[in-house]
């Protein structure tokens, strides 16, 4: 795992030194064509009841924290977009003896653009670097016969990992519409040996994986898109679709990672947010993954 710690590390590194300085052959750094944005944000939920309450209900309190980091370059015809995001949340239940995560996400995307048309609809050949993991330990929840509620380790950093990359088209209608269609997408997925270790492993059961081993090996089709629409005044909707076909072994099971997100402005530091995630990838769970987060929270912008 700490190769795959200081991979992430390089990368991110090199995204923030390389995307200050890429394009300028001058000693000095024209700052003129970047664009740089930062958000920084945090929601909390809590919920309480008594004990005399009669309706029902467990006292609850949660927190999630988000990290919305953009470094976009444009200069002629070219174009480079960076995308940063780190999220994590906790839940904390009454009489629950374990915290949870609500979320927990670190993704890095990396698209490089060449503008073949001049009208406000452009197109560009591209090429993308994709690399999406978690930061800490995942676990699954059982209870015993005798109520006593155990976890069981199921993921961790890079386990799994994913890094994907191709060359394909991009299409932008303005700022509301992103399309990127790679057809020749290299995927690796990455994983801890000792998930797929043991004799009572099932070939190909965790993420894909085979016995014994620490990584599976893609090539296929993707398409990435970003929607976003303005709702009402300080309420915008933020729509973002990946899918994933591999040539190499049941083209016709597509990877889906739809996220939605409605955001209400209530003031500079105050904002509501509704997040919405449907996940399909039947290398994981053989059914659709659902995430659901709202609350009031702090956001400030860079």
């Amino acid at each position: 795992m700490k190769k795959w710690s200081c991979i992430l590390f390089m990368t991110l590194f090199a995204i923030t030194v390389f995307g200050q300085d890429a394009g300028d052959d001058d000693a000095s750094i024209d700052q003129s064509n970047w664009d740089n944005k930062g958000t920084f944000g945090f929601l909390f939920n809590q919920a309480a009841f008594n004990a005399e309450w009669t309706g029902g209900g467990t006292s609850s309190i949660a927190g999630n924290l988000s990290v919305d980091l953009d470094f976009k370059y444009k200069k002629d015809r070219t174009s480079w977009e960076n995308k940063v995001i780190l999220e994590y949340g906790l839940t904390k239940q009454n009489n629950d003896p374990f915290t949870r995560k609500t979320n927990d996400r670190i993704e890095i995307n990396s698209v490089y653009g060449y503008e073949v048309t001049e009208d406000d609809d452009k197109a560009y050949y591209s090429f993308f670097i994709n690399i999406l993991t978690q930061a800490t330990r995942g676990y699954t929840f059982s209870t015993d016969p005798d109520g006593t509620v155990r976890r069981t380790e199921r993921t961790n950093l890079f386990s799994p990992g994913y890094f994907q990359a191709g060359p394909g088209f991009l299409y932008k209608k303005g700022k509301e519409l992103t399309l990127n269609l790679a057809p020749s997408t290299a995927r690796l997925i990455t994983v801890d040996d000792r998930f797929t270790s043991g004799e009572d492993y099932v070939d190909n059961s965790y993420f894909g994986v085979a016995a014994g081993q620490s990584n599976r090996y893609e090539l296929g089709a993707s398409l990435n898109a970003f929607y976003k629409v303005d709702l009402l005044e300080n309420i915008t909707m933020e729509n973002n679709l990946a899918l994933y076909s591999n040539y190499l072994d049941r083209p016709g099971n597509v990877d889906i990672n739809y996220l939605t997100k409605i955001n209400l402005k209530v003031n500079d530091w105050i904002s509501a947010k509704f997040i919405f995630q449907a996940i399909y990838d039947d290398n994981a769970v053989g059914a659709f993954q659902i995430r659901e987060v709202s609350g009031l929270g702090v956001s400030y912008t860079l």
